[in-house]
């Protein structure tokens, strides 16, 4: 590493964040017009890097993001690019620094017009930035819809125009950009679907804004990194023993007997000391015969529940996960649910994943009224959606800002609204997965491959943290390390992935982790 790593390098700011940190930066010396002048050099050396001299247009919009475009597509045109600019927009109402450079071009600046696309390589997109959010229209969207249809390669300034930095969604149509160059700190929309597929490569630049004024700022998002995390990471000590690192309990269901194996087994691979599966007594064998360094209790027949709750009498075990093939069908049901409140009761750090989730499906206020110990819950969005249907409409925003400045059905907003309600840590699973905690805080995962997309996969992530919350870490970043590590280890294996596979191969990436974050260590 080539620094310290540091939290605020991971923030992500939301477009109102970012406007703040620009006001912040000038009122700390850095004059407006230098900003602007710096972020469209750092464009304009992206798009030196990555193509050869071509034909480019830039397509300038009525705000500051235009404003960034004058300054590319004045610079590309001094290395000798041939290159054309259209605005979009009042001359007048153009900030004092986007009128400076709006001058300082001393070109022709042509209107908005489809044609301009002929015998055009390369557009610039430098229309409307991350704080756009309405749906394009009139000459803006005719332009969009022909570079969608024409498939010019792209690079945009910020976001792709019609990309709302905050949430990711498309207001309408977006044209995807093969590049995009955004400034100081990546912003949510990079990071979540479908804005992250619309960026293409990203590229972060700085361009002076000074790091302390995001102590200003009540940052409350992060990208998923180590650089959260590691300094809790639960290594084993030299003069430590098993016990110290903790003994996980994973409910198991009798005919989806897989499901919590690979719990178990995520579990014992990142870290906890010991791992018991509690098992009805009918598939006791199939768990015995499966497992070798996981134990294996036995639930004798109509007395699951209180077996369970006598396994708890051991103190010694300090992290549960139910859900995984716990069971739906008839009294599994009843059952699961039983094992969940008998969990929660103890008051000790639990995973409710899968069937721990969707047994409360009609009532899920029992659930969230039993939860008053440290507890994360898991879901997809199908379970998502069954256990919170009425979060998409629901009035309670709490006073972050990440909240306050998105729309309710955004995957950010959803997560920490679940969170709220739930008194849970939330980890609301996918390609763009985000964890979210009951005080506002969260964070979005990105590293994670399409390979993950495979059954069990889920099961060994609640085994990674029902793994990691056994050892001490707390909630919010047992999540947050299990599910970066998941994303790592399936980017270790790739193609052809199984769920098997995610446990035996996380040794290699918990190696690799350790050498780079901590080199001393043995």
């Amino acid at each position: 590493m080539n620094h310290k790593p540091n939290k605020s390098d991971r923030c992500l700011l939301t477009a109102n964040e970012m406007g703040r940190a620009d006001k912040a930066a000038v009122v700390a010396g850095v004059p407006a017009i230098d900003l602007m002048a710096a972020a469209g050099k750092a464009v304009a050396d992206a798009v030196l890097n990555r193509w050869s001299k071509c034909s480019v247009l830039v397509l300038c919009g009525p705000g500051n993001n235009g404003g960034d475009g004058f300054v590319v597509a004045k610079l590309l045109k001094a290395a000798g690019w041939p290159v054309r600019l259209a605005f979009w927009g009042s001359v007048e109402k153009l900030s004092p620094e986007a009128t400076h450079f709006f001058h300082a071009w001393q070109g022709e600046v042509e209107a908005y017009s489809v044609d301009l696309l002929e015998q055009t390589d390369l557009v610039i997109d430098a229309m409307f930035g991350a704080g756009l959010t309405c749906p394009l229209e009139g000459k803006a969207r005719n332009m969009v819809d022909s570079m969608i249809e024409r498939k010019i390669p792209i690079c945009a300034v910020d976001v792709p125009s019609g990309v709302d930095g905050t949430t990711g969604a498309a207001l309408g149509k977006v044209a995807p950009a093969e590049l995009t160059v955004t400034f100081f700190r990546k912003k949510p929309g990079h990071l979540l679907f479908p804005g992250r597929s619309l960026c293409g490569e990203l590229v972060v630049a700085d361009i002076g804004i000074p790091v302390t004024v995001l102590d200003e700022l009540n940052l409350q998002t992060w990208e998923n990194s180590p650089e959260l995390w590691y300094r809790d990471y639960p290594w084993p000590q030299l003069d430590g023993h098993k016990f110290h690192r903790g003994h996980a309990l994973v409910f198991g269901g009798e005919n989806i007997t897989g499901a919590s194996r690979l719990t178990a087994r995520g579990a014992m691979r990142i870290g906890a000391g010991l791992v018991t599966l509690a098992v009805p007594i009918k598939a006791w064998a199939v768990y015995a015969t499966a497992m070798t360094s996981v134990m294996v209790a036995k639930l004798e027949q109509s007395q699951e529940t209180e077996d369970f709750e006598e396994l708890l009498l051991d103190p010694r075990h300090n992290a549960i996960a139910v859900g995984p093939g716990a069971g739906l069908a008839g009294f599994e049901s009843i059952r699961t649910r039983k094992i969940v409140m008998t969990a929660l009761a103890s008051n000790r750090a639990t995973v409710l994943d899968a069937d721990a989730l969707s047994a409360f499906v009609n009532d899920p206020q029992v659930l969230f009224g039993a939860i008053h110990g440290p507890c994360v819950m898991t879901p997809h969005e199908g379970e998502f959606a069954r256990l919170f249907p009425k979060i998409n409409k629901s009035p309670e925003i709490n006073n972050s800002p990440d909240i306050s400045e998105s729309h309710p059905d955004d995957k950010l907003t959803r997560a920490r609204l679940a969170a709220k309600l739930s008194g849970a840590v939330v980890v609301l699973k996918g390609a763009d997965t985000v964890i979210a905690s009951p005080d506002g805080r969260a964070i979005v995962n990105s590293n994670a491959p399409a390979d993950l997309a495979t059954g069990g996969s889920g099961d060994v992530l609640a085994g990674f943290i029902v793994g990691l919350l056994a050892q001490g870490v707390e909630p919010f970043y047992a999540a947050a390390a299990a599910v970066w590590l998941h994303g790592e280890v399936g980017n270790e294996i790739g193609a052809g992935l199984i769920a098997e596979d995610l446990p035996d191969h996380l040794p290699k990436v918990l190696s690799a982790f350790k050498k780079q974050y901590f080199p001393s260590k043995k």
